[in-house]
């Protein structure tokens, strides 16, 4: 397997960059609403978590 040319990893490196830059107010607000939220809603952010886990257990296992 060939390794990227520099050229390729400098547009790289300059999408990851822009991306961050993009995507950095929005985790920076989602942070602060959480901070001030009063009751965390753990449930709400595990049973997704949890559903695709157990999804990709089910593939894990029909493929074997």
């Amino acid at each position: 397997m060939e390794s990227i040319a520099w050229w390729q990893q400098v547009v790289l490196a300059a999408v990851i960059l822009l991306v961050l830059w993009w995507t950095l107010p929005g985790i920076k607000a989602a942070l602060e609403r959480s901070r001030q939220a009063e009751q965390r809603d753990w449930r709400g952010a595990l049973l997704p978590v949890g559903v695709v886990v157990i999804f990709v257990l089910l593939l894990i296992a029909l493929v074997r």
